[in-house]
């Protein structure tokens, strides 16, 4: 039987974290959360690993293998070149509870400052009409399983550059599900430009690279957002026209989002490293 050998990312906060080696047999069909299940089993059964349904449908699993964010339940073995060792570690972004297991509670707290669904008070919800269209633009936005793999590849997140908070592309993806819905009242855009910091975005698209649900987030969501930002502080066609009318974009005060502390340990080179 052939083996995998994998470097298991060990270690807790306030301690110096390392890699531990393991080999694995494998069988066919074999992923890596097999394979830390094993090591669990028959090695190292303290180890911390997060999972649930092992369908890649919960988003528990998010890991970096060899230095992607991926979720092991559905990254396979023979994805790999065996003769050459696995890096598994938890996802850099944010901040560390064991071993593989990251703190991802921020992002519920981000959650929490975005307007919600908002419909028109004058028009009752069985009257409520829209075209199919629009419809299918929103669904996609709501196949998010919250793995949150594109907010730990999202470079601003990762290596935590700037002043400001910054929402990430996970919750960029469920404001266009609200601003791109088509009766939303809601304006979120002074939001999004102030307290979202959609600014910071530059839209490289790693994020759509890592989804395992294939959300195209930068053209879908980001850039349809950052056009609505754009025509409402920067373009002075709009600008004067909301003078003119004795309008303006403002939506309210701003929102002071969290601030996500990240992991500031340094690790051993693994593998590729994550796209910036």
């Amino acid at each position: 039987m052939s083996e995998a050998h994998l470097r298991v990312f060990r270690g807790t906060p306030g301690s110096d974290g390392h890699f531990d080696d393991f080999d694995v047999p494998i069988e066919s069909g074999m992923v890596v959360l097999d394979a830390l299940h094993w090591i669990q089993g028959n090695g190292a059964p303290d180890l911390a690993v997060r999972w649930n349904c092992k369908a890649a449908k919960c988003g528990s699993c998010g890991a970096e293998v060899n230095g992607q964010p991926r979720l092991t339940c559905k990254t396979r073995l023979s994805d790999f070149d065996l003769e050459e060792s696995i890096t598994v570690e938890p996802m850099r972004a944010f901040p560390l509870i064991k071993d593989l297991v990251s703190d991802v509670s921020w992002n519920y707290e981000v959650n929490k400052t975005i307007q919600p669904f908002t419909p028109p008070d004058d028009v009752p919800q069985e009257q409520w009409r829209w075209q199919q269209e629009d419809i299918d633009r929103v669904q996609e936005y709501r196949k998010c399983i919250e793995c949150f793999l594109c907010q730990d590849v999202c470079h601003v997140l990762r290596n935590h550059e700037t002043e400001r908070p910054f929402m990430g592309p996970r919750y960029l993806v469920r404001a266009a599900g609200l601003e791109l819905h088509p009766i939303d009242q809601a304006d979120r855009r002074e939001y999004l430009k102030d307290s979202g910091g959609i600014g910071y975005c530059n839209i490289t698209k790693c994020c759509t690279e890592v989804c395992p649900e294939h959300i195209k987030i930068t053209d879908n969501a980001i850039i349809p957002l950052k056009e609505r930002v754009a025509d409402a502080y920067y373009d002075p066609l709009q600008w004067a026209w909301r003078k003119l009318r004795g309008g303006g974009a403002e939506s309210g005060g701003r929102v002071e989002l969290p601030v996500l502390q990240g992991d500031p340990r340094p690790r051993e080179p693994a593998g590729d490293q994550a796209p910036e």
